[in-house]
């Protein structure tokens, strides 16, 4: 085992970002932030207030909000993940549906959120030895990253996984509805003015089309292995 560093891990919606940096913080001993879980908590927010729709949101309105949201992550036992909380409750389920997934990238585009987010997530990193995903953290978040990997796969590859979760976890949609959302997210988030979804120039590509979960975390493990030598 070298020393320990950060691993920052960006890419498009439903790549499986979140899975390959769980793994690879488990092996590597790692803390796991999920920053997109972050943004979710901030859109479920916006929700609950009546200043987020499912159509559109008050940006200002939210942004005046943003003192009153504060966003943990607590060990769950029983999963053996961290689930997120959101001023001290439980919202890992209620944050992973597609309701929230439509609204999203629009909330995440607005500057005063990112700033407060970014500001939180560098001082996860502080100490070295965390793996975070999302969608600027080799870009905005941790510059310095000494392994950076940009996910990424075709947008027909990611639809029908996301469709597999959703169905799997009852909701009913359909296979168009979800490439739909994921094309608009793209759109968003590789187009927004803020800290928009670009590839860092130092950053390994991890196109995951046909790859196995397996060939990919051993893929990903060799390069963190490697990066922690030197």
């Amino acid at each position: 085992m070298g020393k320990k560093i950060n691993i920052a891990i960006d890419g498009f919606s439903s790549c499986g970002k979140s899975t390959l940096a769980k793994q690879l913080a488990h092996k590597l001993k790692y803390i796991y932030i999920d920053s997109g879980a972050m943004y979710r908590a901030v859109t479920l927010y916006g929700m609950e207030q009546g200043i987020v729709t499912d159509e559109d949101l008050d940006k200002e309105a939210l942004i005046e909000e943003l003192n009153n949201i504060n966003i943990s992550f607590n060990y769950n036992r029983t999963t053996g993940k961290s689930d997120t909380y959101l001023n001290g409750k439980n919202v890992e389920s209620e944050i992973r549906t597609l309701r929230i997934a439509r609204m999203v990238s629009p909330v995440s585009a607005i500057k005063e959120v990112r700033t407060k987010l970014v500001k939180a997530q560098q001082a996860f990193g502080k100490e070295k030895g965390v793996v975070m995903d999302g969608r600027d953290i080799g870009t905005t978040v941790f510059p310095d990253a000494k392994l950076k990997i940009f996910m990424t796969a075709s947008t027909e590859v990611r639809a029908y996984r996301r469709f597999r979760e959703l169905i799997a976890r009852g909701d009913k949609i359909t296979l168009e509805e979800v490439k739909e959302n994921i094309s608009r997210r793209d759109e968003i988030d590789t187009t927004r003015e803020e800290s928009p979804l670009i590839k860092a120039d130092d950053a390994l590509i991890l196109d995951n089309s046909i790859l196995t979960m397996e060939e990919q975390f051993d893929i990903v493990l060799d390069w963190a292995e490697e990066r922690q030598k030197n």
